[in-house]
């Protein structure tokens, strides 16, 4: 007999670990793919918002990940990968994501996260311990330059998040936790 939710589990295992991989390659090509993924977001970013242009510009760092959800019904979750950038030091830093939630939903979605630190304090402390939480809302229908999707904007303190759906099928509403920490490899 077939066990279903092991088929779904196995299933959503490989779906999620092919979505969030950043391929082969040394650790400086796997650097220059981050850097080139953080660019093209922040393109994107400054098109949509021209003013977070000058926002990043005058804050002491930011951050870029890109990340895949898979959300089977009750169960949501997601990995990524990123690069949080210290505008004083002009340093970067590579870190994993990965995330886990619980709501109702169905739907594949690949996404871009861009964060603005508005103090030292809060990119140092995300850096070192990167956990959040919260909530999470949306739809979307998308693929390349077609389709629509909800994009958020959200302020955690001393953070502003953008997020900007690239592709994807979606709609979930669910309550998660994101695990941010560093690369070993990558730094």
């Amino acid at each position: 007999m077939i066990n279903v939710k092991s088929v779904m589990m196995g299933c959503f295992a490989m779906l999620l670990s092919a979505c969030a991989s950043m391929g082969d390659g040394d650790t400086a090509q796997k650097q220059r793919a981050i850097l080139d993924m953080k660019n093209e977001v922040l393109t994107q970013l400054y098109s949509t918002k021209p003013d977070t242009r000058a926002q990043i510009a005058a804050a002491p760092g930011y951050a870029v990940f890109s990340n895949a959800n898979v959300n089977l019904l009750f169960v949501s979750a997601g990995t990524g990968y990123g690069v949080v950038h210290d505008n004083t030091a002009g340093q970067n830093t590579y870190m994993n994501m990965a995330e886990g939630g619980v709501g109702l939903g169905v739907g594949v979605k690949d996404y871009r996260i861009a964060m603005v630190f508005h103090s030292k304090a809060a990119m140092d402390k995300f850096v070192t311990s990167g956990w959040t939480f919260g909530g999470n809302a949306d739809a979307a229908a998308k693929a390349a330059n077609k389709g629509r999707s909800v994009e958020g904007e959200a302020y955690y303190g001393d953070v502003t998040v953008y997020t900007f759906t690239q592709s994807g099928l979606a709609l979930q509403a669910t309550v998660k936790g994101t695990k941010f920490w560093k690369d070993k490899e990558l730094n």
